[in-house]
């Protein structure tokens, strides 16, 4: 079940810095702060924001990378620690919602901005950096734990405790969280990516995934 407002718990910004992974140095912004007032949403990201990677980061179908607070009792189990919002490098970490609540092409209201969502994210070996923990992102990929992003569909100023309001489901009504099944665990299932292709909403990117898998479906 879809929510139709969700709480936000923290809004975060950030910009690349250095840091080491596996001997070797690279830039990422992984590392958010949180936001003490208003920051504006422009459509590529936050006042702020910046990606150390904008060739796999950013862009226009992931302005805003969000995170469900919901997930991090799984991941403290798995690190041993506590962690605090933005533990995944998250611009917006929100409570009562998960994969599972949110379909590509749904649109929201946050503070004054109008965005929608349009893919999972993809977790890369910065995560793994940030924890010093090397299969992270498998693991967020096969529990489907990923978070997801969002595109902007209108600029507006948004404030650390605004909501996500929503403001018109997409009646395809395809979850993260079944995208997330189909692409690591069901990936055969050529009437599923059928139904994933029809969604007009569904980032480049991960649209490009599901139509080369499907035209090898079809050839074999």
């Amino acid at each position: 079940m879809q929510a139709k407002t969700i709480k936000v718990v923290s809004l975060r910004t950030g910009k690349p810095r250095q840091a080491m992974y596996r001997g070797k140095e690279v830039a990422t912004a992984i590392f958010k702060e949180p936001v003490s007032g208003p920051v504006f949403l422009s459509r590529l990201n936050f006042a702020g924001d910046e990606q150390a990677d904008k060739v796999n980061h950013g862009g226009l179908d992931k302005a805003v990378c969000v995170y469900s607070l919901d997930r991090y009792p799984y991941f403290e189990k798995v690190l041993g620690r506590r962690l605090d919002c933005g533990a995944f490098g998250e611009n917006v970490t929100v409570s009562g919602v998960d994969e599972e609540g949110v379909c590509i092409g749904d649109v929201f209201q946050l503070g004054e901005a109008v965005v929608q969502v349009s893919q999972p994210r993809k977790p890369c070996f910065k995560v793994a950096l940030k924890w010093d923990l090397p299969d992270l992102p498998l693991q967020m990929e096969q529990t489907g734990y990923t978070g997801f992003y969002l595109r902007v569909l209108a600029e507006g100023w948004v404030a650390p405790d605004s909501e996500l309001k929503l403001q018109q489901r997409q009646p395809k009504a395809v979850t993260i969280a079944f995208l997330n099944h189909i692409r690591y665990h069901d990936k055969t299932n050529g009437e599923a990516i059928r139904r994933i292709l029809e969604v007009e909403e569904l980032a480049e990117s991960w649209r490009t995934v599901f139509e080369k898998r499907l035209g090898q479906l079809e050839e074999a």
